[in-house]
């Protein structure tokens, strides 16, 4: 029995063992092949990379040449594609140091291709803010050499020479050198070469730069129909550039469309998963400020206005916006206001760009401060004189300090007391360019003449004067000998226009032998000193109210005082359009009533107004405005019953091109006279050369 036990138990004691190393084998043999899978040989880690890298993986990809030169340093297949993805990933400096210390070197066509990415990465590190804020061009200028240089080696494979010539569009626009784009663009475009989407933006803007904007719709268009996005972080969204398009081509309704459904699209704020608050979007900026821009130039101010001040409310650090706002501020008539705002701008920036300074030069020249603004116009040509915007400023301000001339022709019919059947007077003044920052020479010639009963009256001056300009203040004196038979007296005349603020400003005009005067007046050799001065308040452009007082002492002994006051508000903004209603009353009294000219003793009248401006057509600086102005009351005479009274004018202004406007309109006049309802018709004509 004892040896039946010991048998059962070195059997059991057996089997144990044997599977121990059963279990000791199996794990030995997981194990390895645990480590084989887990320690993969460098042809699976760079296939990996490169399946990453077809993906767009680039820093998964970046990671799995890291693990094979840990492990293998010297792989050159691991070096190469290691060097290739810095390069693509923007790290093209690392990438061409790495490549330095490659034996054997790269090959020629390899050293292109990495000279080209490193080319191509220094354009956009070029858009960052300069180092020198006084030399804006320095990055640009630099990477634009490199690319040229690659361009231009016809030793460098032609895939690489035609993707420089690509790279070298984007760094000409971006250097502003939107002539020298263009041109390279024409001979690409004539060569049959399809350009990158972003080419073909940058294109676009070199177009808006040389006011070409029909042609930058189309390559906008081609290229967000290619590329319809997202974009990436660092790139100017091309549909502001096809908004900003479309509204340069008198597309107006269009561009606030697009802009404005692209601010709606992009959030505000965007959150970061796993991290608490959340950040500004800066598309969401750049929509929204680009938005009210274009808002603005359509005409809508107050509406620009307040979304500015949100913004900047919202954003009180932000340099840029606050200019904006200013410029938003002068454009409403608040000098003074946005030169405060400007001042808090530069607060917040270390150093003026040339759009700060030509910002400067809008507001000094609004206040006839023209000393300083030429100054801010140099410093901005000084540091970004190949600027489109520069450039149209500089045109600008020659076309405002360069000679001014102004001629206005009206011709009437009807029955008027004081015109006859039949007048018409022309008025020719010709401006001198500005001298010593405050000084203009004017040479004016004035004929009129009237179709009376009584027979032909003509009155025909023509002289010189001097117009001067300080700070807030424009006034000027000026001589004009008679050229007539009927009054031979010189007419002297002087007046000032002082903006006592942004909302309140007095004018006053004196005549020794004024316009004022009744041409019926002239025929019987009748002349007489004229006054009037008016305070204006002004609160922008939605609302203004304005009192003239006048006194005119005519020669043979009646003095007429009036007055005449009138209120306006705006009534609707649109796009390109304004509607503005308001009332206007006025009265005079004149000392003697039996003489030869409309003179009643006393006198008032009332009536609403109403003025309609729409812009017809617009293309870069081409426009084409109607307006239409109404009047419609009731006219009070003493001693006759009160009548009612209207007035209509319709007119049109073409503006060819800056600096150069033509005008006409015709309207309407019907009143009371003595009890006597009389009509008149006039044709008006008008020029005006200069800014």
């Amino acid at each position: 029995m004892q040896n039946e036990k010991e048998s059962t138990t070195r059997a059991a004691t057996l089997r144990r063992a044997t599977l121990a190393v059963l279990v000791a084998l199996a794990l030995c043999s997981a194990c390895e092949a645990v480590t084989a899978q887990a320690t993969p040989d460098r042809e699976a880690l760079l296939a990996q990379a490169r399946s990453e890298r077809a993906a767009g993986h680039r820093v998964e990809a970046l990671a799995h040449c890291q693990d094979v030169l840990a492990r293998w340093p010297n792989d050159r297949h691991a070096q190469l594609l290691a060097i290739q993805l810095l390069s693509e990933l923007g790290g093209a400096a690392r990438a061409r140091e790495l490549a330095a210390t490659l034996s054997p070197p790269l090959s020629a066509a390899e050293r292109e291709k990495l000279q080209a990415d490193y080319a191509s990465h220094e354009v956009r590190w070029a858009k960052g803010i300069p180092a020198d804020a006084t030399k804006p061009y320095a990055d640009d200028d630099n990477a634009t050499a490199d690319i040229q240089r690659i361009a231009d080696d016809s030793a460098a494979p032609a895939d690489i020479r035609q993707r420089a010539q690509l790279d070298l569009l984007v760094a000409l626009d971006q250097g502003d050198r939107a002539k020298e784009a263009l041109a390279d663009y024409a001979q690409l475009k004539q060569q049959g070469v399809q350009l990158p989407s972003y080419a073909e933006n940058a294109v676009a803007d070199a177009m808006l730069q040389e006011h070409r904007p029909r042609e930058a719709v189309a390559l906008y268009q081609d290229s967000i129909r290619r590329d319809p996005g997202p974009y990436p972080p660092g790139d100017m969204d091309p549909r502001i550039g096809l908004a900003s398009a479309y509204l340069d081509a008198g597309r107006t309704r269009k561009a606030l469309a697009m802009i404005d459904t692209l601010a709606a699209d992009e959030p505000r704020w965007l959150h970061t998963p796993g991290v608490r608050g959340a950040r500004q979007n800066s598309r969401r900026v750049d929509a929204d400020s680009n938005a009210i821009q274009l808002h603005q130039d359509a005409g809508q101010l107050a509406d620009a206005y307040t979304h500015l001040a949100a913004m900047c409310a919202e954003a009180p650090g932000n340099a840029d916006l606050r200019r904006q706002l200013a410029m938003a501020e002068l454009a409403r008539g608040w000098p003074r206001r946005a030169a405060e705002t400007l001042k808090i701008a530069d607060t917040l920036e270390d150093e003026h760009d040339a759009n700060a300074e030509l910002d400067d030069v809008a507001v000094r020249s609004a206040v006839y401060d023209y000393a300083d603004a030429q100054k801010a116009l140099d410093q901005a040509q000084q540091q970004a004189g190949r600027s489109g915007r520069v450039q149209d400023a500089i045109d600008a301000w020659h076309r405002q300090l360069g000679w001014q001339f102004d001629l206005t022709h009206d011709n009437g019919w009807g029955n008027s007391p004081d015109y006859g059947d039949r007048d018409q007077e022309t008025q020719a003044t010709l401006a001198s360019p500005l001298i010593d920052d405050h000084w203009r020479v004017l040479a004016l010639a004035r004929a009129s003449s009237a179709a009376l009963p009584e027979g032909h009256v003509a009155r025909d001056r023509g002289g010189l004067g001097l117009q001067g300009f300080m700070t807030d203040l424009s006034f000027y004196v000026q001589a004009l000998p008679a050229a007539d038979r009927y009054v031979r007296r010189t007419d002297f005349e002087a007046g000032f226009n002082w903006a006592i603020s942004d909302q309140w400003s007095w004018s006053t005009d004196w005549a020794s032998a004024g316009q004022d005067v009744p041409l019926r007046a002239q025929y019987y050799g009748i002349t007489g000193k004229t006054l009037s001065t008016a305070v204006q308040w002004r609160a922008s452009e939605l609302t203004s109210a304005r009192l003239a007082l006048y006194r005119d002492s005519f020669t043979d002994g009646n003095l007429r005082k009036g007055w005449l006051g009138d209120f306006v508000q705006r009534l609707h903004t649109g796009p390109n359009l304004t509607f503005d209603g308001g009332v206007e009353i006025g009265g005079s009294t004149n000392s003697e009533t039996n003489r030869p000219y409309f003179n009643p003793a006393w006198d008032r009248s009332y009536a609403l107004t109403g003025v309609l401006q729409n812009v017809l057509n617009q293309y870069d600086d081409r426009v084409w405005n109607e307006r239409f102005d109404f009047n419609f009351g009731r006219y009070q005479e003493r001693n006759f019953a009160t009548g009612w009274m209207a007035s209509a004018r319709y007119g049109q202004l073409f503006q060819p091109h800056a600096g150069l406007r033509f005008g006409w309109g015709v309207s309407w006049h019907w009143q009371p006279y003595d009890g006597r309802h009389e009509s008149r018709v006039v044709l008006d004509v008008s020029m005006h050369w200069g800014e």
